[in-house]
């Protein structure tokens, strides 16, 4: 995937994830659980045991999973790694796996940016896409409507699934 020229202008790219990137990923995953971790009356060495451990068993879901996914690390110029983005594009409609970003990276356009530009690809290639956003993350969901996906199945459970339809003849990038 390339970057999209609106983040190559501000310093951004992307690339393939490895192993060496273990380190800042669990830092990545524990930034994400942060919130819901802060009154968990556990000392902050337990808490971040619990956070490593659950980022292993997603990161290996991951793979087991979605091994056809382009992992990628997202970094800009002089920052180094600012977030992950996990993209599946498969023949019948293109999945977010997974997007995340640095607490002072979220809100600044990044994630907004990389998901216009795979609908654009998605769409020349007459491809939906999909996509599961927790249900406690209500900022992650709005950014999706906001995108035009929308909800097709809330059974209650932790995450929502949300799909994406490119409109014949529109333009998703930015």
């Amino acid at each position: 995937m390339t970057i999209p020229a609106l983040l190559a202008e501000r310093g951004f790219s992307l690339r393939w994830l490895h192993n060496a990137d273990l380190p800042w990923l669990r830092d990545l995953y524990a930034s994400t659980r942060a919130e819901e971790m802060a009154p968990v009356p556990w000392p902050e060495i337990a808490k971040r045991a619990f956070l490593d451990q659950q980022f292993g068993l997603q990161h290996q879901h991951y793979l087991a999973h979605y091994a056809d996914t382009d992992f990628l690390a997202i970094e800009q110029s002089g920052r180094g790694p600012v977030g992950r983005y996990y993209l599946q594009r498969s023949a019948s409609a293109h999945l977010i796996v997974d997007i995340c970003l640095f607490p002072g990276m979220r809100g600044s356009g990044v994630g907004n940016t990389l998901i216009r530009h795979s609908q654009a690809e998605a769409a020349a290639l007459g491809r939906d896409m999909h996509l599961h956003v927790m249900r406690s993350n209500p900022a992650a969901r709005r950014l999706y409507e906001r995108l035009g996906f929308v909800v097709t199945d809330d059974t209650g459970a932790s995450h929502i699934a949300m799909a994406w339809t490119p409109t014949p003849g529109a333009s998703t990038v930015s």
